[in-house]
């Protein structure tokens, strides 16, 4: 018996882009889960609200803009609102229930797959930091505490096959401007990946577990400097794992037929991937455009 094909909508980074068409154009996708790399603007609360009344499967984790404020000392002073009388953090994650899953999970069985939260709120790189924030909201204090909690999630996966979601990716995908986590920002780039993300997949990949897909954002698909090129958007390693950064910025654009908004689709069968694809709806949710990615 062949099991049925599940399909899968990555939402790449909102950026105060989403409104109820959004919504609309994921319901009619048919979709069996919906996977939010964060970042829905600076603290925006108002949006992650609608994007927790979405009616599907779905899993997400926050990124580095959903604690613009909160978590950067230097940023607190022009915060626009009272940080001693006001979360908004915790507003969002109330919002969002379970369906924030940094170091947590979400099991899919209909996709026949657990989705494994990195560490939320990444700003990416080898340096560790907002110390303070992390300890007091995640009670992590370094990149080995966030990788043991990370693996320790994978661990409990009810399922043999996992998807990976994170804010940033993990480390050890290329350093050069256009790689998947490269630095664009600086001339000579640089690997920009989580090491605590990148070390907990190995270690779940040597375990017995099959990682089907690892999800991730935060670095946009054009690059600051060089305007010749994109950067890569996929990847898959020796062991199979196939890496989508579902980070097109911006995600909704108009054009001479109206808005258009985009959405990556992974297509699964039995916990593999079996095709990914960036595809471009108009306001009507027909797939106007599509561009295959895998195989």
């Amino acid at each position: 018996m062949v099991e049925k094909l599940a399909m899968v909508a990555i939402v790449g980074d909102v950026h105060g882009q989403w409104s109820s068409a959004d919504s609309e154009a994921l319901q009619a996708l048919g979709l069996d889960l919906v996977l939010f790399v964060g970042d829905f603007g600076n603290e925006a609360v108002s949006i992650v609200e609608q994007i927790a009344t979405v009616p599907l499967p779905k899993a997400v984790i926050l990124g580095n803009h959903d604690v613009y404020y909160t978590a950067s000392k230097k940023r607190q002073k022009d915060c626009p609102y009272d940080l001693t009388k006001e979360d908004r953090l915790q507003q969002q994650l109330d919002a969002l229930g379970a369906c924030h899953i940094g170091f947590s999970k979400l099991e899919v069985p209909s996709c026949a797959v657990t989705v494994v939260g990195a560490r939320p709120y990444s700003w990416g790189g080898a340096q560790w930091r907002h110390q303070q924030f992390y300890q007091t909201r995640c009670q992590v204090g370094s990149f080995e505490e966030s990788r043991a909690r990370i693996c320790a999630v994978a661990e409990t996966a009810e399922q043999d096959s996992l998807i990976f979601l994170g804010h940033n990716g993990p480390a050890g995908l290329g350093n050069q401007v256009y790689d998947m986590c490269g630095r664009d920002w600086k001339p000579q780039g640089g690997d920009y990946g989580d090491p605590d993300f990148a070390a907990a997949i190995a270690h779940t990949q040597h375990t017995g577990k099959h990682v089907a897909l690892v999800v991730f954002g935060h670095m946009h698909h054009e690059l600051r400097h060089d305007k010749t090129r994109l950067r890569r958007r996929l990847m898959v390693d020796d062991h199979g794992t196939v890496y989508v950064n579902g980070a097109q910025v911006p995600r909704v654009i108009e054009t001479k037929t109206g808005w258009q908004r985009s959405f990556t689709l992974v297509t699964l069968q039995a916990g593999r991937v079996q095709t990914v694809r960036l595809v471009w709806l108009n306001a009507l949710a027909d797939i106007v455009s599509e561009e295959y990615l895998y195989p």
